[in-house]
């Protein structure tokens, strides 16, 4: 793992930085990033700053298909690339200080500055004392969060202290729809504007635009108050531009030592997920105003009290506690608090974006992650309902992955889940990922299975999971080719988890899990039949299917399917021809040369040995059952050496196979580099944002990996490790309506541990930890 140093100050609640620099300002506007799960916002500065910035609003399920842009156009490829849009700036407040703009891009001096992150109670404090003109000097401090007790509100506190040389203070709050997209193929408007709505008497603005082809109409709306030296003093106008309304408070007799505090109070609401009147436009704005107001009236200590309480439930049952290593107990909950701001699971209309609320890369859309990675930790941390609603997103979007298997040539009702999507179709262009990378189709059938294991809601398979198993089965039926020279059913040009290797035959990964979905669906099936045979009529009607005739089929792929092997070994090879590449080993690549993505030519990647991140190993984290110790051992000795972990998503997957094996050191080298993945910008990256679904890869490290943490047979089990580094840890996992809390000690200085279960609610019920059962 290369060396990085920390850009931030270690603390197991906050994240701080103490002093300005304008060229890490990008990184520390993605890192200080807020959010409910409804919208959020990078943390740019709310007052003017002309030195380099991404100004970044976003609300959730709101894109934009902007238009496709390759050279080489090929059949099957999308039209759009749903991109997630830059939404109406409502942090921005404009301050003139003696008739000159307050900029710490362009002050005198900045003589102090810190901005910190309270992961505990979601809240941004910016504080920084500046000398604006000679002998002018101003001290302040601003407060916002997201609020995520009441999700269509934030609050914005600007604090200023008049130190000395101030005679006069115009400040200026609005809400600005005069915003772009930095990432776009065509330049296009994404936005049309309208409506603006101002009143003088609430100090209160609005305005309403909706998104060019996609129609999502998003209100956003403030509502503010200002006291000088705790008095209420009244704004002196209200103003309405072309796409912005803003509220002006002067002050022209300042002293110093005068205190000044503005309170801004935001109401965002969306075509997406409220219901409209006939005019969306006019009953928007009325509920965005509404929500703003009520702010004003509740006031800033009511919200943030209120806010406060939102996430206090969520640490309550969701927090991980590290002794001992105050930057392991920093970076879980940098992760935790993350993904609680990016998705809170009440609408069926959204999901995970890789980016979040925190950067415009990937498009905000959706991949394979939210399965793969995002579910367990989901599952395990909130009520189950939460998880469903991540499933049911797919179910809804079955109709248009069926829709995209006949673009592709595939019939009968065959499913492909998209590589990229916002609203089920495809945007995603790039061949060897579009039309290769089809394993994506087998983590959505795996959530299905690991969401039935830990919540034990069959319920869901007789409503819409089998039908989703069905149609991705359907697909690797169709999918697989029979191989005369082989007398096998093999799997010709895709991309698996490793995108270093493109357009191979026989990724083992690939293949395995289109064996496993089969042979899945074709359980699923047939305890419907037997248990419910009604409902498998009904869906035999509905899906034109022969469920008998079919699931032959099915199974006679997977009892012939091909999978490369290495002779005379247990190494289940990446793919056909793996060998004949020249076995390098990460440790032979000179450091000046890492990563070998932003160093190396594509066509040099393609042909070395290198591997992104987990592929086999993907594998054996998915079906660990089904493999031995010794077999798991042999793979992970091969292949870890020749992964680079240049995915974000690679060094989890390491770490919890490795705690699997006894390699705790080795799983806490992938834990570090997983959790403080963008703490310390290990790719130099977290400028364009945070990589919201490996952080949930980190809560799995700990739990599945030091934490041992299996369904088995119904029943919780924990196999538990501590790092060396480590006293002690703890963690809670949410299991049919009961809370568990597992904590483990160091029982002496060889590192061997003691883990123990306390049921925290619900009724008793059977664990095994470290082999043995006992009831809580």
């Amino acid at each position: 793992m290369s060396s990085k140093s920390t850009l931030y100050s270690v603390d197991p609640w906050k994240v701080k930085e103490d002093q300005f620099n304008d060229s890490t300002h990008r990184a520390s506007e993605s890192i200080c990033s807020v959010g409910n799960g409804r919208f959020g916002l990078r943390a740019n500065f709310e007052e003017k700053y002309s030195g380099d910035s991404l100004p970044g609003h976003y609300v959730g399920g709101v894109y934009y298909p902007d238009r496709t842009r390759v050279g080489w156009w090929k059949n099957g490829y999308p039209e759009t690339f749903a991109k997630v849009l830059n939404s109406t700036n409502w942090s921005k407040i404009g301050v003139k200080i003696n008739g000159v703009d307050l900029d710490l891009f362009t002050a005198k001096t900045v003589i102090e500055f810190s901005r910190e992150l309270d992961m505990k109670c979601g809240l941004v404090t910016r504080s920084f004392e500046a000398e604006v003109l000679d002998g002018v000097i101003v001290k302040v401090v601003v407060k916002r969060f997201c609020n995520m007790s009441s999700p269509n509100r934030a609050t914005i506190q600007y604090s200023i202290d008049a130190v000395c040389g101030v005679d006069r203070i115009q400040l200026s709050p609005s809400v600005d729809a005069d915003v772009s997209n930095e990432d776009t193929n065509w330049n296009e408007a994404f936005w049309k504007f309208d409506k603006a709505i101002v009143s003088k008497e609430d100090a209160v603005g609005c305005v309403v635009n909706t998104t060019e082809k996609t129609k999502f109409t998003v209100a956003t709306a403030f509502a503010s108050s200002l006291k000088v030296n705790g008095a209420f003093s009244e704004p002196v106008q209200v103003e309405s531009f072309e796409k912005q309304v803003s509220v002006e408070y002067l002050l022209s007799e300042v002293k110093d030592g005068d205190k000044i505090v503005l309170n801004k109070f935001i109401g965002i609401v969306s075509s997406l997920n409220n219901n409209q009147d006939e005019d969306k436009v006019e009953s928007l704005s009325k509920l965005a105003v509404s929500e703003a107001v009520s702010g004003l009236e509740s006031g800033y200590d009511f919200e943030f009290e209120d806010h406060c309480k939102g996430w206090e439930k969520i640490w309550e049952e969701g927090d991980i506690e590290i002794e001992g290593d105050a930057k392991a107990q920093q970076a879980i909950r940098f992760n935790i608090f993350h993904l609680n701001a990016t998705y809170r699971g009440d609408d069926p209309n959204l999901n995970i974006g890789p980016k979040g609320f925190t950067g415009e890369k990937y498009g905000g859309a959706t991949y394979w992650d939210t399965e793969a990675y995002c579910i367990p930790f989901y599952l395990s941390t909130h009520d189950s309902s939460v998880a469903r609603q991540l499933l049911v997103y797919r179910f809804n979007h079955l109709e248009q992955a069926i829709e995209n298997a006949e673009k592709l040539g595939f019939s009968d009702g065959a499913a492909l889940y998209p590589m990229v999507t916002m609203n089920g179709e495809e945007c995603h262009n790039e061949w060897e990922i579009t039309f290769e990378e089809i394993h994506r189709n087998g983590a959505i059938a795996f959530a299905i299975f690991n969401y039935v294991r830990h919540t034990g809601d069959k319920e869901y398979l007789l409503e819409m999971g089998f039908d989703v198993l069905l149609g991705i089965a359907r697909f690797w039926s169709q999918r697989v080719t029979f191989s005369q020279a082989r007398k096998k059913w093999v799997m010709l040009g895709v991309t698996g988890p490793n995108e270093y290797e493109n357009n191979v035959n026989n990724n083992w990964y690939t293949n395995y899990i289109a064996r496993w979905c089969m042979n899945y669906a074709l359980e699923i099936g047939q305890w419907i039949s037997s248990e419910h045979p009604d409902i498998m009529s009904a869906k035999n009607k509905a899906w034109d299917l022969d469920f008998m005739t079919e699931s032959l089929m099915w199974k006679e792929r997977c009892q012939n399917m091909y999978f490369p092997t290495l002779d005379g070994t247990q190494i289940k090879l990446q793919q056909d021809g793996f060998m004949d590449k020249e076995q390098m080993m990460v440790s032979d690549i000179p450091h000046d040369q890492r990563p070998i993505n932003q160093t190396w030519s594509w066509d040099r990647i393609l042909r070395s040995v290198f591997i992104k991140q987990a592929d086999v190993l993907q594998g054996f984290y998915f079906f660990e059952s089904d493999f031995s110790n010794s077999e798991l051992l042999e793979n992970f000795d091969f292949y870890e050496p020749r992964t680079v972990h240049e995915s974000s998503l690679s060094p989890c997957v390491h770490s919890i196979l490795a705690s699997k094996l006894g390699r705790t050191e080795k799983a806490y080298e992938m834990y570090l580099r997983t959790a403080r993945l963008d703490l310390d910008d290990y790719n130099s990256e977290i400028h364009e944002g945070l990589h919201i679904t490996s952080m949930a890869g980190t809560w799995m490290s700990v739990v599945e990996g030091f934490g041992g943490f299996r369904v088995i047979d119904d029943i919780p089990h924990f196999n538990t490790t501590l790092p060396l580094s480590w006293t002690s840890y703890s963690f809670k996992v949410k299991f049919r309506g009961r809370l568990l809390r597992i904590n483990v000690v160091s029982e002496d200085e060889g590192g061997s541990a003691k883990g123990s279960v306390i049921l925290e609610y619900g009724d008793p019920v059977e664990v095994v930890v470290n082999g043995t059962k006992t009831k809580i």
